[in-house]
Formats: C-alpha cells, structure tokens, sequence
C-alpha cells in the first residue's frame, strides 16, 4: 500500500475516522456538518489515495473491511494528535478555564468518573466542573449540562453523540447469601431466589424472562435505581444483584450465580452540544471522558 505525501488530506482522513465511528455516512455528516455527498466525496477520495477500500458499502450500513479495521487504529491517533497539537499551538491546555456540567448515571459517576476527573486535573487545574449523579436524563437543548454520559443513543439529531465501549452486567450474590439459600444449578432455580435491585420490577420482568428467569415481582423485596445501593445491598447478602461485570469483580465477597444466564450489553454514549467543536473548555473534557471510558 502506497500513499504519497502529496495526496494526504487530512479533511479525507477525519471523514473516514468519523463515519467509521458514526457507523453511516448521513450520521457521520451530521457529526461533521457536512452534507452527505461531501462526506462521501471525501471517504472515496481516501479510498482512492490509499488504493484499499474502505468500507463494504450495504443496503442497511457501512462494514468496515479489513483493511479499514487496520488503519482505524492509525487515524484515531492522528485525531488525537491533531487535538493535542491544536491545544499546544494556542498555549491553552494548561489555562482552560470556566465551568462544565457533567450529567451521568449514579454508577457512572461513583465508578468511572473520578480516574478520569483526576487526569482533567492535571491536565486542566482551573477548571471547574459540577457533576449531576442521577439516572434522570438531563436536556442538553435546555442547558441542563454541557455533557452527558448515557445508555442509549439520543434521539434529538442538533447534538453531538459519539459512541464509546459496551460494557456487560452480570448477576452478583454475595457468597454468605448463596451458602445459605444454595447455589442454583440452572436457570429456573434462580427463580426462587430474592433479587434486589431494579427501580421497577415490573418493567424489567421481560428482560429476565428474555434470558430464560420467569420472575415475579414478589422475588424483588427491595427496590432502587442506585446501582451503588444495588451494590451495598447485594454485599450484604439481602440478594440477587445486576451489576457491570468491571464493578462487580471488585468485590471477592461476590460472585456470579449463574453461568447459564446471558449479560446484559450496555452500550454508553457521550453527549454533548454542537458548540463541542468551537468550545474549548467542552472539548478538553469531552475529550478525556471519551479517552477515559471508551
């Protein structure tokens, strides 16, 4: 594979980054504020310079091809290099200063969070940063935060959404709790144990049962959408917990019930608004965020 210095665009390059991230074009036009045919324009042109193609173009989606999978990785280093450079060159990585909100979930921002808070410290110490720990949406359209941390995709296209890692949750029970009642030896004898967890057991029955655990709400005797008391309480032996599978290995006093039963896949987006691109205090810690959870 050849590629001439003089054919290198680096315009081409964040185009093939970013859709390949997005996972379409229209998403990755919308991510760049670029019309469409632009977009792909500019994928085509890549594929041309370099002499591969890129992307396995379908009906429903683009698949990156092989040769996509091993270049992914070097043009992610070029776009976190292009950052640094941009932050080096203004004299600003070090005299960012302001106020950003960050809206996260009450396990994201009591297990992934602080790491990464005490990297932005070095990184930016005038910063100023205010973090809303709840499992409540926060509207970015009405300034509710500059970044949110969520498991699902937002639906309002005007914000920037880039997808980071999937995670897994698992079921946890402490193994004082499972000495006494018995360790299940299949799926059903799950069914009669107690669970804890779930803010409203009603609505989650379906998954269970999805995966193979017919239960009731009368296996749910306490309740909540803390994952950090779903924790404690799990460890304290009141029951059955769904805990990430990173949080839950934690802690040698757990383990997993059931072999048998399928995770659950989280997928985690971060959020933030169009202005991302022109704010530089939104981007430094969009930026780590991305860096530090995906």
């Amino acid at each position: 594979m050849e590629w001439k210095r003089s054919a290198f665009d680096w315009n081409q390059a964040r185009a093939f980054l970013v859709t390949a991230e997005e996972g379409s074009l229209s998403a990755a036009a919308r991510a760049l504020g670029l019309t469409q045919p632009t977009l792909s324009r500019q994928v085509s042109s890549l594929e041309e310079a370099l002499g591969v193609v890129l992307f396995e173009r379908t009906s429903r989606a683009l698949l990156l091809t092989q040769p996509g999978l091993e270049l992914l990785a070097h043009f992610r280093t070029m776009g976190d290099a292009a950052t640094s450079i941009s932050l080096a060159a203004t004299g600003q990585s070090q005299a960012v200063t302001g106020h950003v909100l960050i809206s996260a979930t009450n396990g994201m921002a009591t297990f992934y969070l602080p790491p990464i808070l005490k990297k932005l410290r070095k990184t930016a110490p005038d910063l100023q940063i205010e973090i809303i720990a709840s499992n409540e949406l926060s509207d970015l359209r009405r300034r509710e935060a500059d970044i949110a941390i969520r498991h699902s995709r937002p639906k309002d296209e005007t914000l920037f959404a880039k997808r980071l890692r999937d995670t897994k949750a698992h079921l946890f029970a402490s193994k004082e709790y499972l000495d006494e009642v018995g360790r299940p030896e299949s799926l059903a004898d799950l069914e009669k144990l107690t669970f804890v967890g779930f803010d409203q057991p009603e609505q989650r029955l379906g998954l269970m049962a999805s995966r193979g655990v017919n239960l009731t709400t009368a296996n749910f005797n306490f309740s909540t959408s803390s994952v950090t008391l779903t924790l404690e309480l799990v460890r304290q032996g009141f029951g059955v917990g769904i805990l990430p599978v990173e949080i839950g290995a934690d802690y040698p006093e757990l383990e997993n019930p059931s072999s048998a039963f399928e995770p659950i896949s989280i997928g985690t987006w971060l959020v933030a608004h169009r202005e991302l691109k022109t704010n530089l205090r939104i981007r430094v810690v969009f930026d780590l965020l991305a860096e530090g959870i995906g």
